[in-house]
């Protein structure tokens, strides 16, 4: 057991101890020699257990539309779902006729999820951005085809009104917590947690087990339309106890989470929501998000909740930084009781962490563990797991408990699989992309590259290098290996870039494309403080910032496949339609360089043009 005083106390880590199984065409195999033993039943079991022996402990809690806190108790949580599984069960929803939900995070929005999963109702959450933010709705329809759920639950008939009236309700019932639509109307959500418990609910209840279907959690669909992606019980059990053994700190104390991240997304569905559900830990819905605006939400909640956990994006700790780093009383009410930092769908840049660990060090007279894991919606979502103390971002850990990894020679790279019972049976009535989602030994194929952080020790874990789809070759033939140069150049270009796309495939030379931090180009510019980004942009003190930054990142990159000649700002932001980004905030590489063909031909045409930005 590895020990790392915190403050006052002592965080533990299980000692990370892996075995390894070499295979004949020079791969092997890695698991974690910590056994996973027992797993729960299905979810239902860990709340009705709290609900027993925590009854008067609070675990979900949000601010309601007139900015007071609304919190719910464990044993007011389990009442309440017991009586909205019993409405789904006398509307005769089963495991064909899911309820697709289409919400924003809410109390509501999990007791909805809670009362399916009870009975073995399958829910399917879907990213409001294909409800609000979307302009065709295609996405959305193409969800609701697969589905074809038997209820549609919706925070607000009223918000949702284009995209209802867009994909049809067909023969499903509509229920709404807020205003109605204006034309269907639809049943209160209240009269669902009215509903008056019978004895055939605890029939249902028990007919639960660790093979039904709790969710079918929809990938971004970048490539054509999203994927559903089964989600079972024992999955999102199995998964919950990988991660307690790991982190056994997490029985030390309840945990404390204030979490913004969507529960469309495996991150904050199954990652966050069910760490305070199998720890007896509290949940606070965060209303906010790392954006212009939602952010300052994000802010307020933390000066009233301390958190115990924090899990982010890069994303949202860059954007959470800029309050940090100014605000004393914000620092200290976020780092107080703070065990660990947790970063994931994309890689850290190495100036975010030094910006972190300089304000904790500052706040409490202490780093703060940045830790991380590493997985997809396919395994719910953790298959390699970080148990140990890090000193600077990449490493995604070693094998979870349960969890066998396989590492496969593939050209130039390692391509990583996954096998245990954290990974999906397969994909929501798609048998034909099912087939091709394992190897011949029953191994999941993600399509993402690692490599060993020291090859002659295992035990030191896993970095990812990239997806093996976005690495390309320069015409000269050397492979640009586009997640670490991704990471790099987003470091070397602080704080000007929020993120960025790597081009130059079957080019002599690599390009970049840049979105912009809004932030950051304000920063440089005071006297344009409500400057739209399309001015910021072309302002010559953030030009000259973008350049000077490719500069530092070249004069350490050593190669042609690691040197940027040229960048450009991208002044239109990721678009959820062309499915350039996700609800989470990552960004699709290739969907990125598939919508803006004309700007990369640009960027790379040699022409002078005035909007490329060439290394100082």
């Amino acid at each position: 057991m590895i020990q790392r005083v915190v403050g006052s106390d002592t965080l533990r880590f299980a000692t990370p101890h892996v075995t390894t199984e070499t295979l004949p065409d020079g791969g092997m195999i890695l698991r974690s020699a910590i056994p996973l033993g027992a797993t729960p039943r299905c979810l239902g079991d860990l709340l009705r257990g709290w609900a027993t022996s925590a009854p008067d402990r609070v675990f979900l809690a949000e601010r309601d539309a007139v900015g007071s806190w609304r919190r719910m108790t464990y044993a007011a949580v389990a009442a309440t779902v017991r009586c909205i599984a019993q409405a789904l069960l006398d509307r005769g929803l089963g495991p064909e006729l899911p309820v697709l939900i289409l919400s924003e995070n809410s109390i509501d929005h999990a007791l909805m999820t809670l009362g399916a999963m009870q009975i073995g109702v399958p829910v399917a959450p879907v990213s409001t951005a294909y409800s609000r933010r979307s302009r065709d709705f295609v996405k959305l329809r193409a969800v609701r085809d697969q589905v074809r759920p038997g209820l549609v639950f919706v925070d607000d008939g009223a918000a949702h009104a284009a995209a209802l009236d867009a994909i049809g309700l067909e023969e499903a019932e509509l229920v709404v917590v807020g205003a109605p639509h204006p034309r269907l109307g639809g049943t209160p959500f209240a009269a669902l947690t009215a509903t008056v418990p019978t004895p055939q609910l605890a029939a249902a209840e028990a007919a639960v087990g660790p093979e039904t279907i709790a969710k079918i959690l929809f990938t971004s669909g970048s490539t054509g339309d999203p994927k559903g992606v089964v989600n079972t019980q024992r999955m999102l059990c199995s998964n919950q106890e990988s991660w307690a053994l790991g982190w056994p700190f997490l029985t030390d104390r309840p945990p404390v989470l204030v979490d913004w991240l969507p529960w469309s997304h495996t991150f904050g569905g199954n990652a966050t929501f069910n760490l305070a559900l199998r720890n007896g830990g509290s949940f606070t819905i965060d209303a906010g998000k790392p954006a212009p605006g939602l952010i300052d939400r994000t802010v307020a909640t933390l000066r009233e909740v301390s958190p115990t956990v924090y899990f982010n994006v890069p994303g949202g700790y860059a954007m959470l930084l800029d309050h940090l780093e100014r605000d004393a009383a914000l620092a200290e009410s976020f780092f107080r009781d703070l065990d660990v930092l947790f970063y994931a769908a994309a890689s850290l840049p190495q100036s975010v962490w030094d910006r972190l660990d300089a304000v904790a060090r500052r706040t409490v007279g202490r780093s703060v563990p940045m830790i991380s894991a590493w997985g997809t919606t396919e395994t719910a979502p953790m298959a390699t797991l970080v148990h140990f103390a890090m000193d600077r971002p990449g490493n995604i850990g070693v094998p979870a408990p349960g969890t066998e990894i396989k590492l496969v020679p593939a050209d130039d790279k390692i391509e990583i699989r996954v096998r245990g019972p954290n990974v999906t049976p397969g994909y929501w009535r798609r048998p034909d992309l099912t087939r091709a989602l394992f190897d011949e030994d029953g191994f999941y194929r993600p399509g993402d590259a690692v490599r060993l952080a020291d090859p002659d020790d295992p035990q030191s874990g896993i970095v990812f290098d990239g997806r093996l789809s976005e690495n390309f070759k320069l015409t000269s033939g050397t492979w640009v290996s586009v997640g670490a140069l991704r990471v790099a150049a987003i470091a070397g270009c602080d704080p000007v870039v929020e993120d960025a796309v790597v081009t130059g495939h079957d080019r002599d030379e690599i390009g970049l494309l840049v979105f912009p931090s809004l932030a950051g180009c304000r920063s440089l510019c005071p006297h344009l403080a409500d400057a739209p980004l399309a001015r910021l942009i072309a302002e010559p003190a953030v030009r000259r910032a973008l350049a000077a930054g490719l500069a530092r990142h070249n004069e350490g990159a050593g190669g042609s496949s690691r040197r940027i000649a040229r960048a450009i700002f991208l002044a239109e932001p990721p678009s959820i339609d062309r499915g350039e980004i996700t609800d989470k905030g990552y960004l699709n590489q290739r969907a990125v360089l598939g919508s803006r063909r004309k700007t990369v031909e640009r960027l790379h045409d040699r022409g002078e043009w005035a909007e490329i930005v060439l290394p100082a």
